[in-house]
């Protein structure tokens, strides 16, 4: 049974920090491509960062700078670490797993920015 599990989401104010994780059972961690989506009240999900197994790395241009994406294969866990947050990051945020034709998602975690 696949699982990815999402964790570190939370309310912090506007330029904080926040570092999400998101764990995986039951794939093969190391093959596959992850990402981090998020999607806001009202509006339809988007990526926000993804990460291949060769640890290319793509963002969306409203977080570059302020997001990175990374993946530790031993530990079958990919981050989002956030800087700077503002409030128009607030969403939930889901981590998806790829490989070819197989995609898995997260149940999601709450980022709330705001004051």
């Amino acid at each position: 049974q696949v699982q990815l599990v999402e964790s570190g989401g939370g309310l912090v104010q506007p330029g904080g920090s926040l570092r999400l994780s998101c764990a995986a059972s039951g794939i093969i961690f190391s093959i596959y491509a992850m990402g981090w989506y998020r999607q806001a009240p009202g509006k339809q999900r988007e990526l926000v960062a993804r990460i291949t197994r060769y640890y290319e790395t793509n963002s969306a241009d409203s977080v570059k700078g302020r997001f990175t994406i990374s993946r530790d294969n031993a530990k079958n866990t990919v981050y989002l670490q956030m800087n700077s947050l503002k409030p128009e990051d607030t969403a939930v945020y889901y981590c998806q797993g790829r490989l070819r034709n197989d995609e898995y998602w997260g149940q999601g975690t709450q980022v709330t920015v705001s004051s």
